[in-house]
C-alpha cells in the first residue's frame, strides 16, 4: 500500500468537503452578500425611508395648495 498516495487523496477529498460545507453555510449567512451589482440595487431597493410627520403634513399642504391653483387635474372616470 501506498500511504503517501492515499494520504494525498483523502485530503483532496477534505477540500472538496471543506469547499462544499463553506458553500452551503455562505448560503444561509446573511453576514455577507455577493457583491453584484444587482444585489447592490436590490439592497438599496429594499431601504426605504419613512417619511416623518412633519414632512407629511407638509407634504399635503403643497398638494392641497397645488389643487386649489389648478395645476393637477383630477383622473377620468373609467368607463
Amino acid at each position: 500500500m501506498d500511504t503517501k498516495r492515499i494520504l494525498a487523496e483523502l485530503r483532496a477529498n477534505r477540500d472538496k468537503i471543506e469547499a462544499v460545507i463553506s458553500a452551503i453555510e455562505g448560503l444561509n449567512s446573511t453576514a455577507r452578500k455577493r457583491a453584484g451589482r444587482a444585489s447592490r440595487v436590490a439592497a438599496t431597493r429594499k431601504k426605504r425611508g419613512r417619511m416623518s410627520a412633519s414632512a407629511r403634513r407638509k407634504l399635503s399642504r403643497l398638494l392641497k395648495q397645488r389643487w386649489a391653483q389648478g395645476k393637477m387635474k383630477p383622473r377620468a372616470k373609467a368607463a
